[in-house]
């Protein structure tokens, strides 16, 4: 029965969540940011909006995960590219991302 859902949501193209799709996990996001993202973040060194500052992530927040995962991925503004994470992978950046957004509503 599974596989005949799958399979006509594949027909359908509506797919499943993948890791390209899928929200990020923010308590696997804690680590990564504490280990890459806490340096700007935690502090608002070089423009990055600080943890927990609601009205400076609320526009951030509004443009979806989707958005700041590109933004993390491709650099914006001061953050370089992946931040200071250059070995993290786009679900590792995603659960970063997860984990801020979820501390800074």
């Amino acid at each position: 029965m599974h596989a005949r859902i799958i399979a006509t949501l594949l027909l359908l193209g509506l797919g499943l969540p993948t890791g390209a799709n899928a929200a990020g996990d923010p308590a696997a996001g804690e680590a990564i940011y504490n280990k890459t993202c806490k340096l700007c973040h935690a502090s608002g060194m070089m423009s990055a909006p600080k943890l927990g500052d609601t009205a400076a992530w609320a526009p951030r927040i509004a443009k979806g995960e989707d958005a700041l995962l590109a933004s993390a991925i491709s650099g914006l503004n001061k953050m370089p590219a992946r931040g200071t994470c250059k070995d993290c992978s786009d679900d590792d950046l995603r659960n970063a991302i997860a984990y801020m957004v979820t501390h800074s509503k």
